[in-house]
């Protein structure tokens, strides 16, 4: 009798402990199946239906015509004009990626290092600028590089030119606006991965008779890598899809990826050649990031 008893109370047990793990599952379920139904429906369907857009022909006068083939992209990759198009996307996003990185590392090391009680002040006002549109910004940013803008003001008044600069419509327009648009994701990225660095690294190096220039190059730095690739990889992403300000600030003169999407979409009504830039794009995110992956990979192991 006793040893049934134990028999119905380990059934029993077993009994119980399956069904708690089928609860289980089904709350994980539940949990998961909602952010891949919005996943599916936000981000998998348009992009099939990109893709299979840029698989259409273009017909006379924006007509687009059913079917099954490569000629957006081989119209694309044989125009000299996309290839243009293509190394000034990824110009851009060099461009703002390596002085975003710059210009924010400082800033971003003092605010993981600080000890001041301003700290969370000093962090608001690092990312405070995130709180205005880029589109205010990036007019902002018109009225001070204009040639009747505040630069080329100040340097006619203090005698340094004699006639104003081209600041404005061109790349280089484009570049300083959205290095400074793009800062604070870069200052974000390289927070959160200063907080990984031990400061008793840096003290032993010091107490070996390492200067601090030496200390900052062979521990300091190498030890940030992570972060500075992350917040490289975040303002290459955002540069190169940007539209906005190369549409306002290059004035029609500054031709990338994002905005001859655009073009083709909304003007020449080619939404097959549109939707085949905007695969090529995609495409270079993805070796990007499959890039930043092994980097990362490389200096962590």
């Amino acid at each position: 009798m006793a040893v049934e008893h134990t028999n119905t109370e380990l059934i029993s047990a077993n009994v119980k402990s399956v069904k708690a793990k089928r609860r289980t599952n089904y709350s994980v379920l539940g949990l998961i199946i909602p952010g891949i139904i919005g996943l599916f429906v936000s981000f998998l369907l348009p992009l099939f239906v990109m893709i299979r857009m840029s698989l259409n022909e273009n017909g006379p006068g924006g007509q687009l015509i059913e079917g099954a083939t490569l000629t957006s992209y081989v119209e694309t990759f044989a125009d000299p004009f996309y290839w243009k198009v293509i190394g000034n996307t990824l110009l851009l996003g060099l461009v703002c990626g390596l002085f975003s990185i710059l210009l924010s590392y400082p800033i971003a090391l003092f605010l993981t290092r600080t000890t001041s009680r301003w700290k969370g002040v000093l962090m608001a006002l690092a990312i405070a600028p995130l709180l205005t549109s880029a589109v205010a910004r990036t007019f902002g940013w018109m009225a001070l590089l204009g040639d009747k803008g505040v630069v080329n003001e100040a340097l006619v008044n203090f005698g340094l030119i004699s006639t104003p600069m081209r600041l404005s419509n061109n790349f280089l327009g484009t570049s300083i606006a959205l290095v400074e648009i793009l800062m604070p994701y870069a200052i974000l990225a390289m927070i959160s991965g200063f907080g990984r660095i031990s400061i008793s690294l840096e003290e032993a190096a010091g107490s070996l008779g390492a200067s601090k220039f030496k200390v900052f190059m062979r521990v300091t730095l190498p030890l940030s890598l992570p972060g500075v690739f992350t917040g490289f990889l975040l303002v290459f992403v955002l540069a190169v899809s940007s539209f906005v300000t190369p549409k306002l600030l290059g004035g029609g003169r500054v031709f990338i990826l994002a905005t001859e999407v655009y073009n083709e979409a909304t003007q020449t009504l080619n939404w097959p050649l549109a939707s085949a830039l905007s695969v090529i794009l995609l495409v270079f995110f993805g070796v990007l990031v499959a890039t930043y992956q092994r980097l990362i990979k490389r200096f962590e192991g």
